[in-house]
């Protein structure tokens, strides 16, 4: 007969390896060492198998341990997901809903997005992650994210997420103002500058990049930053270039610093959507963030 797992054995262990000690993970569960030591050996002789090795280096997942954390983890955050669907659902309005954003739109559409929902669930928390696709999807997985609004790129990830078109956004060139470049008018007066932008997997720079490819002398992209905010601060203190959307190119204070090249070459337009795992539910006050996000997008 199987030996039943209970929560708190769950909750152990998710917490043990987030903490990175048992000490630690003590102290924020509020609990005794003890405890916990005796909670993970009994999970572990309910799998049949050690999740922790333990070492003078600290203690670490084994590869069931590894295997196992990403179950683990769904469990509870649907659990979470679950009560507070129920709360709000009969007007005790409480709970945290999070989520991930692209760069752009941490700079231009979340603020207002973020002001009406706050009007609207002025008790709900919220979590915002920012970032590449790519860089969110394990938080996806385990269920710490409820959606992103992001590019996407179809292929192997459309098997586990679902992705709804919100919008479409142009895609500049910029540099910083005095670039010895500031006036050129192709992609062939810049092959040999040094270029920065996003990783070119699974996202719309994967796209960008393989559009680049097709030129006779494609720009090699030198330095991969995994934030908008990184690629723009490479490119204010030298002569990197990088690409970004049309609205941050709009921004009030982007001309201090950068200027848009007037290309003749269009750059593909990015097809940014709200991205969640298919098998997930949102709380109303999730949902209605998400409602949020299409209506601001489609604006």
């Amino acid at each position: 007969m199987t030996t039943p797992i209970k929560l708190n054995q769950l909750r152990a262990f998710v917490e043990i390896n987030r903490h990175g000690s048992i000490r630690a993970a003590s102290r924020f569960l509020s609990l005794s060492q003890p405890a916990l030591t005796k909670a993970i050996r009994e999970l572990e002789d309910a799998l049949g198998t050690k999740l922790f090795i333990r070492s003078h280096q600290g203690i670490h997942l084994t590869e069931c341990g590894k295997g196992f954390l990403q179950r683990a983890s769904l469990i509870l955050e649907e659990l979470r997901i679950a009560q507070e669907d129920i709360q709000q659902r009969i007007g005790l309005m409480g709970g945290i809903v999070n989520i991930g954003v692209a760069g752009s739109i941490a700079r231009t559409i979340m603020p207002k997005v973020i002001t009406q929902f706050y009007r609207d669930y002025p008790t709900i928390k919220l979590r915002i992650v920012e970032g590449q696709l790519l860089t969110m999807l394990p938080q996806l997985r385990q269920g710490e994210l409820d959606f992103t609004v992001n590019t996407y790129y179809p292929g192997k990830l459309d098997a586990e997420l679902s992705f709804e078109k919100l919008m479409e956004k142009e895609y500049k060139v910029i540099a910083r103002k005095e670039h010895p470049k500031a006036n050129a008018t192709s992609l062939e007066e810049l092959v040999d500058c040094d270029w920065t932008m996003p990783t070119p997997k699974d996202t719309y720079y994967r796209r960008l990049f393989e559009s680049f490819a097709a030129l006779d002398k494609p720009p090699v992209f030198s330095v991969t930053c995994e934030t908008l905010m990184s690629c723009m601060s490479l490119v204010a203190e030298s002569d990197f270039l990088t690409i970004v959307a049309i609205d941050v190119v709009n921004e009030i204070l982007f001309d201090q610093q950068f200027v848009a090249l007037d290309l003749k070459e269009q750059l593909p337009f990015a097809t940014f959507g709200l991205v969640q795992r298919k098998d997930t539910k949102l709380t109303p006050a999730g949902e209605h963030l998400a409602r949020l996000f299409r209506i601001y997008c489609r604006d």
